[in-house]
C-alpha cells in the first residue's frame, strides 16, 4: 500500500478520466466522488473504479461530453437525462434541483435516466443533509441477482444489486447515514477480492450455473445472492421499478455488465427523494424525535450510529492520506500519463 493525499488522488483520477475522454467537469465531479468514497473506507466504490470507467469511455459505452439536463417536471417532481454520461454530474444536478423543490413544496422526487454506475449512494445525499433535509437514494444496475422462486433463487439474474441509502440530519452532529446494497454484499467487494486473488465467503454469490461459489471471478460471472433471501429480492424489485418505471431507464436485465469494456450503453436509472422536515411535524419536533432515538440507541455501548465510522475514516484520511494498493496506483498513473 502507498499513502496518497486526497488532493493528489483526485488529481490523478481526474487526469485518467480526462485522458480517456471525459470532459473536465465530468472528470472532476467523478474523481471527487470516488476519492470521497475511498476517504470513507469504501474502496470498492473508490478510485478502483477509474480503470473501469476509463474502459467504458474509450469503448463508447459512456459519452464523455454528455451534459445532464432537466427534461421534464411538475411541482415537486423532475426528471434528469444523464445523456449517457458518467452518473455523477447528473446525480449532483438531481439532488440540487430536488433540494430547491423540497424547499418550495415540502418534498421532491428527482429521477435520472440514461445513466451509469453511481458509486456510493449515500454520498449523493450529503448536500441534502447539509441543507437540513432528509434524503433517500435508489439506483438500479445491470442484472446481477435473481428474482425469488418457490424453492429459492431463480436461475436467471434480472435485478441489479440495487443500492439504497438514506440520510437524516442532526443538529450540530454528523447525519445518520444508511447505505446498503440489496445483495448479501456489494458487488464491488467481489471485484476487489478478484483483483487481490482472495476467496469470498460462502453465501455471497452463485456461479453461472447457479451453484454456490467462493471464487470471486465466478461470482462476478454468475449471480449475487439477495440479502435476506426473498425479502431482499422483493426490495430489489421495488428499486428497479422506482428507478426505471418512473424514469424510462433500462431495467437491469436490459443493461450489459459494468465489469466489461464491451457492451451497450447501460442507461440505468437513479431516484432521489428529498423531504423538508419543516413541512411536516416541524424542525424542532423532528430533531427532538431523532435525538430521543439516538439517545436510546447509545444507552447500549456496543451500538454504533450508522455513517459515523465513515465520518471518522474521512477525518483520518484528510489528516493522514488514503492507502492505495501499489498495483492500482501504478495503473492510475499509466492511465493519466499523456501516452496512455
Amino acid at each position: 500500500m502507498t499513502t496518497v493525499t486526497p488532493d493528489a488522488l483526485r488529481q490523478l483520477a481526474r487526469g485518467a478520466l480526462q485522458r480517456a475522454g471525459a470532459s473536465p467537469s465530468m472528470a472532476a465531479s467523478t474523481a471527487a466522488a470516488l476519492v470521497a468514497a475511498d476517504a470513507q473506507g469504501l474502496a470498492s466504490h473508490g478510485v478502483s473504479r477509474v480503470p473501469q470507467y476509463c474502459g467504458h469511455l474509450r469503448a463508447g459505452r459512456v459519452d464523455g461530453n454528455a451534459v445532464p439536463v432537466v427534461v421534464a417536471g411538475r411541482g415537486g417532481a423532475l426528471l434528469i437525462d444523464a445523456a449517457d454520461g458518467l452518473a455523477f454530474p447528473a446525480c449532483e444536478l438531481a439532488v440540487r434541483e430536488a433540494i430547491g423543490r423540497a424547499r418550495e413544496f415540502g418534498v421532491a422526487f428527482a429521477g435520472v435516466k440514461n445513466s451509469h454506475h453511481f458509486g456510493a449512494a449515500a454520498l449523493h445525499l450529503e448536500a441534502a443533509a447539509r441543507a437540513g433535509m432528509v434524503g433517500l437514494a435508489f439506483g438500479n444496475s445491470p442484472a446481477a441477482m435473481p428474482p425469488w422462486a418457490a424453492a429459492g433463487p431463480a436461475r436467471r439474474a434480472l435485478f441489479g444489486t440495487n443500492p439504497i441509502a438514506a440520510v437524516f440530519p442532526r443538529r450540530d452532529q454528523a447525519p445518520l447515514a444508511i447505505d446498503l446494497s440489496l445483495s448479501e454484499v456489494a458487488r464491488g467487494r467481489l471485484m476487489v477480492a478478484a483483483r487481490e486473488g482472495k476467496p469470498i465467503p460462502p453465501g455471497w454469490a452463485l456461479d453461472s450455473a447457479g451453484n454456490p461459489t467462493t471464487d470471486p471471478q465466478a461470482g462476478l460471472e454468475g449471480m449475487m445472492l439477495p440479502a435476506g433471501g426473498m425479502k431482499g429480492a422483493m426490495l430489489a424489485l421495488m428499486v428497479e421499478l422506482l428507478c426505471c418505471a418512473l424514469t424510462g431507464a433500462r431495467m437491469g436485465f436490459e443493461a450489459d455488465s459494468f465489469f466489461s469494456d464491451a457492451g451497450n450503453r447501460p442507461r440505468v436509472g437513479q431516484a432521489f427523494i428529498i423531504v423538508d422536515p419543516g413541512a411536516l411535524a416541524g424542525d424542532d419536533i423532528y430533531h427532538e424525535r431523532i435525538e430521543t432515538l439516538v439517545a436510546a440507541m447509545l444507552e447500549q455501548p456496543e451500538v454504533r450510529l450508522p455513517g459515523y465510522r465513515r465520518v471518522d475514516a474521512a477525518a483520518k484520511a484528510a489528516r493522514d492520506g488514503i492507502a492505495v494498493p501499489e498495483a492500482l496506483l501504478r495503473q492510475l498513473r499509466q492511465l493519466a500519463a499523456p501516452s496512455a
